[in-house]
């Protein structure tokens, strides 16, 4: 198969989302601040360094910096408590892309820190030759940098890429970068997803050969 995969992590590989947002309450709460109705949403797949200056609460560098890592430490004590799994389909599309040699990578915009506790605790790391985060890239979602890093971390062509995303910008973000895009609903109704080149409601949904569809014969 003569295509890349790049995976979002959230809403596309696990689903932290209720430890995201209650994360950003617990430090709401933490240091006094209001959160305004509909910022989980506003916020969702940006990094936390646009999120932070956006709810009002920062704007130094440094203070941003530092409350980022507070909500992302909140964050993993949640998942300890919580633990995480999967999202269905999620392991077994990644093993079959394992056996039809489709080399596999995570561009997100979450701490690696998160993503390594979680392949920590599921296994998940095996599947995937390369992981770029926020923290590797200056420009966040909807730019395409971290996907774009991504592909070159797996010496892919960007138009031989496709990209597995839940969110809005991350969307946009793969579509900046010349790659192809299959959404996944699990943070967005399907009937929003159109702009993307293929919508599933689950990565159950998807085959190796639908996906090499999208690159032509």
């Amino acid at each position: 198969m003569n295509f890349a995969a790049i995976f979002d992590w959230d809403g596309v590989i696990i689903d932290s989302s209720a430890q995201h947002e209650r994360s950003w309450e617990l430090l709401s709460a933490e240091i006094r601040k209001p959160l305004p109705e509909g910022h989980f949403k506003r916020g969702f797949g940006k990094k936390n360094e646009v999120i932070i200056p956006d709810l009002g609460w920062a704007s130094a560098p440094a203070e941003v910096h530092s409350l980022g890592l507070r909500k992302e430490e909140l964050y993993r004590e949640l998942l300890r408590r919580d633990g995480v799994a999967p999202l269905p389909g999620a392991r077994k599309l990644l093993e079959t892309l394992e056996t039809a040699g489709v080399p596999c990578a995570v561009g997100s915009s979450t701490h690696r820190a998160n993503i390594e506790a979680i392949f920590a605790a599921t296994g998940l790391g095996r599947f995937f030759r390369a992981v770029v985060t926020g923290e590797d890239v200056v420009h966040g979602k909807p730019a395409p940098d971290v996907f774009l890093a991504a592909a070159k971390r797996l010496d892919a062509d960007p138009r031989r890429c496709v990209v597995f995303e839940d969110a809005l910008v991350g969307i946009a973000a793969a579509h900046a970068g010349g790659m192809k895009c299959v959404a996944v609903a699990t943070t967005n109704p399907i009937a929003l997803l159109g702009h993307a080149e293929m919508a599933v409601e689950s990565l159950g949904e998807i085959t190796v050969e639908r996906l090499a569809m999208l690159f032509g014969p």
